[in-house]
């Protein structure tokens, strides 16, 4: 099969919507399928031979405020990509601007494509701009409705998809490398480092920007025995480090360097409510951390409260803080709520996601089949 991947974000940018890509790319060459990337272009971005596979890279410009999210410029190349790829399905990751035009493209050449619905614009806009939301539904709908399946990532998001009117959703959740993020890599020489006075730590990992209201746990990082480390980068770092006085900022971490924070971590806090899936969660999950996290979105999917984790208001503060105190009084609860959380995700591996979306391929090119026999 002979698929084009169309990704409004692809490495070496570090997100949800980019690594998704990349584990869609691999696992499709993992099973004898030839696929292409189709990007917008970074500032830097030079073939350095680790793509798995062809990647066209399409100009763009760093979006204002947030020059680490690229977007894609008007051009043909995407098209011309699509079309000399002979593809027989195109994948959209995360449409809006860039898969617009590659589901226009699959239009035109009369192919299927399966749109990936990854990223709650109608959040961002309403964090951004407090507005432009129902506009922003209004794009997602018509793109997933044009799609001839919509794959979404948590029951919360299919639910508000449907609720759109989007039709033919599907859930497909996201794969997470249980070796990779493991208990086995906890590194008490960092953990020294990071609390020298034995403080519990606690992490959040992930972009620093106003939609993941890492200002949340200023009240955490007030609580005595506590030490609140931050992994990540963004537009919001600066004055984050002015909210969280004493917390440890550690930039951005990626592969086993991070897996060994992760694992070094005694509680994770995710504070963003507008997430679909939440990979984080997972990723800490795997790592055998017990999580603490907003009742909305990806979440509600992934912790389950009292068992797995805890589930707390969005966008409260003080419930932060008063289940961090929980967790903080109570090792034996952090234990267990950590080996249950990997039990619980550790099986959902990229190949095995993978493979359900090879199902999702077939199942909308044998519907494409029947409907022109």
């Amino acid at each position: 099969m002979r698929v084009a991947i169309v990704t409004e974000s692809f490495p070496p940018d570090v997100n949800g919507v980019a690594h998704c890509a990349l584990r869609t790319a691999e696992h499709l060459i993992r099973r004898g399928h030839q696929p292409l990337v189709v990007a917008p272009a970074g500032p830097h971005d030079q073939d350095n031979g680790q793509d798995p596979c062809p990647v066209v890279r399409v100009p763009s410009l760093p979006l204002p405020g947030y020059p680490q999210v690229r977007v894609a410029l008007p051009s043909r190349r995407t098209a011309a990509a699509i079309t000399a790829h002979r593809a027989d399905l195109v994948h959209l990751a995360s449409p809006f601007i860039l898969g617009v035009r590659g589901l226009a493209a699959a239009t035109r050449l009369r192919i299927p494509a399966v749109a990936v619905y990854q990223t709650d614009l109608a959040g961002y806009a309403k964090t951004y701009l407090n507005t432009g939301e129902a506009a922003a539904w209004r794009r997602i709908r018509a793109v997933h409705t044009a799609a001839a399946r919509t794959l979404a990532p948590s029951s919360a998001s299919a639910a508000a998809l449907a609720a759109q009117g989007v039709p033919r959703v599907h859930l497909w959740q996201r794969g997470v490398d249980s070796l990779r993020f493991h208990p086995a890599h906890r590194d008490e020489e960092l953990r020294r480092e990071l609390a020298p006075d034995g403080e519990l730590i606690v992490g959040y990992v992930g972009r620093l920007a106003a939609e993941k209201h890492v200002e949340l746990l200023a009240e955490t990082c007030a609580l005595p025995g506590i030490k609140v480390v931050i992994v990540g980068d963004g537009p919001s770092a600066p004055g984050l480090r002015a909210a969280l006085p004493g917390a440890a900022f550690l930039g951005r971490r990626t592969g086993d360097d991070l897996a060994r924070i992760y694992a070094s971590l005694d509680v994770f806090c995710h504070t963003g409510p507008f997430e679909t899936f939440c990979q984080t969660v997972q990723e800490a999950m795997a790592s055998g951390v017990p999580v603490i996290a907003p009742a909305a979105g990806g979440p509600l999917d992934l912790v389950d409260h009292g068992r797995t984790g805890l589930l707390v208001p969005p966008g409260d503060a003080h419930a932060f803080g008063a289940a961090v105190q929980l967790l903080h009084a109570d090792a034996g609860l952090r234990t267990r709520y950590g080996r249950l959380g990997r039990a619980a995700v550790a099986d959902r591996t990229w190949e095995f996601v993978g493979d359900q979306l090879l199902d999702h391929y077939a199942q909308v090119l044998g519907e494409r089949t029947a409907a022109v026999a």
